[in-house]
């Protein structure tokens, strides 16, 4: 007797070109959403460590001012050298992207006793709040109320 053996030459086992072609879509938008989370999420990061910083750079200006009487003099970087020179600040905070497009900035008022603190935030709004000592500033004590609405972030003494 003969083997009639079927060959199984009409049965397929694998994936059409067309089910490949659907799962890499897929793939490929679910992957385009999670990028998009990630951004926002990173985005978010970087506004609150602005925040942060702010708050470490208020706290350092206090101590500052307790020690000589005066809050420091000068742009941002000469107030915050003065600081980190008498050990108020490990260094010098900025902003985290570097890229220039953020920076912080410094404002003394005339008097010698008041200050702005600004940073400007990526997602603008309401600054994250992370404590009872942020807070929003609405007009400046130099007369910046100008320079502190959305989306900056302002601090004072």
């Amino acid at each position: 007797m003969a083997n009639n053996k079927k060959c199984g030459c009409g049965s397929s086992k694998g994936f059409t070109l067309i089910e490949l072609l659907v799962v890499i879509a897929i793939i490929g938008i679910l992957a385009t959403i999670v990028l998009v989370s990630l951004n926002s999420a990173r985005s978010k990061a970087r506004d609150t460590q602005r925040v942060a910083d702010l708050r470490q750079i208020q706290t350092a200006m206090e101590m500052y001012y307790d020690s000589h009487g005066t809050y420091p003099a000068g742009t941002y970087d000469e107030a915050m050298g003065l600081v980190v020179a008498d050990k108020f600040l490990p260094s010098v905070p900025r902003d985290p992207t570097n890229t220039g497009s953020y920076v912080y900035t410094y404002d003394l008022c005339t008097d010698g006793l008041d200050y702005t603190l600004r940073a400007v935030l990526e997602n603008g709004g309401t600054a994250p709040t992370t404590g009872p000592l942020v807070t929003d500033i609405d007009s400046g004590a130099c007369g910046t109320a100008t320079l502190c609405e959305d989306p900056t972030y302002c601090l004072e003494p």
